[in-house]
């Protein structure tokens, strides 16, 4: 998976906004104002990209003990989100998967009037 290719494809989710709140490099991705993904742009001209994504507790430690390359959210709460090493043991399918969960768990957390603004907007 490339920078582009994942900017992509979180951005073409339903109310998806991209956002630099924290400094020039880190790029977060919001549903309904709410972080779902977020990414060191730096590291990816480094070539060791990773993603901060929001996961289930109890999956976030299953995919910690199958992969290497996942871990616990890097400067973010070790129980609600993972990061995930791009292009090392995760395939581009699983890193998509885990996209979708995040921005479901997060996008479920909204009131809901907020949901069903957002998928209003888009018809």
């Amino acid at each position: 998976m490339n920078l582009e290719s994942y900017y992509e494809y979180c951005l073409a989710k339903k109310g998806v906004t991209a956002h630099f709140p924290f400094d020039e490099d880190t790029l977060v991705f919001k549903v309904g104002g709410k972080m779902f993904a977020l990414t060191s742009l730096s590291q990816w001209e480094k070539g060791k990209p990773s993603v901060n994504l929001k996961c289930d507790p109890e999956r976030a430690e299953e995919l910690r003990a199958d992969y290497d390359a996942i871990q616990p959210g890097f400067h973010m709460s070790k129980t609600h989100w993972n990061t995930i090493a791009i292009n090392e043991s995760v395939s581009d399918a699983l890193v998509k998967e885990l996209i979708n969960h995040s921005y479901d768990l997060v996008f479920k957390s909204l009131t809901n009037k907020l949901q069903n603004e957002i998928l209003e907007s888009e018809n």
